[in-house]
């Protein structure tokens, strides 16, 4: 997002920080929760040792149940701070249009600028929140189950490695043929305000 955009962000800033910190910690819960259990497996039962088996157990509980608090709070501030981004944008955009010369209310047109403050702020707050949450998510959800395959078995490992890359280019392509369409169905929104403002 380019500068303009973030200075909206404003008194939100505290939950777009804080929404990924708790996404990474959602993250190494959800990591750590396989390893424990194969150690439950590779320890605890192999040895016949009940009280190890209860011990890691309960931890596992306490793993899952952080887990699910970090997720479902991350899931709350990352909500609150796109909402209260997309409310201050399109605060200061309407503020902006006040400005403008009637030379450049008939440039954009008044569908144009309502699509801008309904269906484009309502699409960058829905970006927001994604951002700050899988943004945060996906890089260390790969850097952490590299960490961890890579204690359990080098060649999977090497496998992951591999697979990542054809991974991120296959969604770059997919992002690529998919943006023209974006274009025009947002061109058609323009046209369809316009529609009804004359009907």
């Amino acid at each position: 997002m380019n500068r303009k955009l973030i200075q909206s962000v404003r008194e939100y800033k505290k939950e777009s920080i804080l929404a990924p910190i708790l996404v990474a910690l959602e993250v190494l819960m959800e990591v750590l929760i396989p390893l424990m259990m194969a150690k439950i497996i590779d320890v605890g039962m192999v040895q016949g040792d009940m009280g190890y088996i209860v011990k890691v157990g309960l931890m596992l509980v306490v793993m899952a149940m952080l887990a699910l608090f970090f997720g479902a709070k991350a899931g709350q501030l990352a909500a609150v701070a796109a909402a209260g981004y997309a409310k201050n944008l399109r605060h200061d955009i309407f503020y902006k249009i006040q400005d403008f010369s009637f030379g450049n209310i008939d440039h954009f047109s008044t569908s144009s600028l309502v699509t801008r403050l309904t269906t484009d702020i309502t699409n960058v707050q829905m970006a927001y929140m994604f951002t700050i949450r899988l943004l945060a998510r996906a890089p260390i959800m790969i850097v952490l189950s590299l960490v961890m395959t890579v204690t359990i078995n080098k060649e999977i490992a090497l496998l992951l490695l591999i697979t990542i890359p054809v991974l991120g280019g296959l969604l770059i392509y997919i992002a690529k043929k998919a943006h023209p369409h974006f274009i025009e169905v947002f061109n058609q929104y323009d046209v369809l305000n316009n529609t009804v403002q004359e009907n």
